[in-house]
């Protein structure tokens, strides 16, 4: 059973790197062009979102294990092989109206035994697309964060993520004029026992950030202007939780363990904060 699941992932995997490659291909040739589109959640498509999440698409429809797929760029999902045993719900292109100012960003995957429900989530997967293309797979076969690097031929092992009791930086989503009270609270608290401010509004390098440096918070709050949060339970949150428990950190959203959230839509989003384990008590006290 162990065995097929590792070949089962090896295989996911494999596809991944070499769609990452060909997004990163789309990317040194875009300028950060709008489509005359929009995605589910209203938001206006760059021509680099609809070719990354063709490229991701047409990649894994090559798999006959996966039985479907949904994207953050559409509405429903996507059945492929009806005898697959893996669902996936990925964002191609996260942080893409960065672009334009030439900073990182990246892709998220989260691979589902069965249906989309994160008690399902056996994998996930993260892609930053900057300086070099990188990508960290995490999996229920083993602890930590496995980071690789593309070095030019293929993708090289670099060393396993594994989060500190204790971070130093604070990145911080959310417009703040709409942060709630308590929440500026918490986030001055933090600054003034000495955390750092890292935050470039692209969920991947941000959340890679803490990972490398062993620790820190990630958040993004529920706000007046987006009462229920503003990230995809299926397609960003989810993922990045799994991630960052298997490097031994914490992700909740606000109060509760988000991998314990029952989604009821693909399209559904939270409220959501991610770091290591200090820092989730942290949020959790207030």
């Amino acid at each position: 059973m162990q065995k097929q699941l590792e070949q089962d992932l090896e295989s996911i995997f494999a596809v991944i790197k070499s769609a990452s490659l060909k997004v990163y291909e789309v990317l040194k040739k875009s300028m950060g062009e709008y489509a005359q589109t929009t995605n589910k959640t209203g938001d206006l498509q760059l021509q680099a979102d609809v070719l990354a999440d063709k490229i991701f698409q047409d990649s894994l429809q090559e798999l006959k294990i996966v039985c479907q797929i949904c994207s953050e760029e559409q509405e429903e999902a996507v059945r492929f092989h009806e005898n697959g045993a893996y669902s996936i719900a990925y964002d191609p292109l996260d942080g893409s109206s960065l672009m334009g100012a030439n900073l990182s960003v990246g892709s998220i995957i989260g691979i589902y035994q069965g249906d989309f429900l994160p008690q399902n989530l056996i994998a996930a997967a993260y892609v930053v697309y900057g300086m070099v293309v990188g990508i960290g797979f995490a999996s229920v076969l083993k602890e930590g964060v496995d980071y690789y690097v593309f070095n030019g031929e293929n993708f090289e092992f670099q060393k396993t993520l594994i989060l500190k009791e204790k971070g130093k930086l604070n990145a911080p989503g959310g417009t703040q004029k709409y942060w709630s009270k308590e929440h500026k609270a918490k986030m001055e608290s933090l600054f003034e026992n000495g955390y750092r401010l890292r935050y470039s509004g692209g969920m991947v390098p941000d959340l890679h950030h803490i990972l490398v440096k062993g620790g820190g918070l990630f958040s993004y709050p529920s706000t007046q202007d987006s009462p229920k949060g503003k990230l995809r339970m299926l397609f960003e949150v989810f993922p990045f939780a799994f991630i960052f428990k298997r490097a031994g950190g914490g992700a909740i959203n606000g109060q509760k363990e988000l991998l314990e959230l029952v989604p009821s839509h693909l399209h559904d989003t939270t409220s959501c904060f991610f770091g290591s384990k200090e820092e989730i008590e942290f949020v959790r006290s207030y």
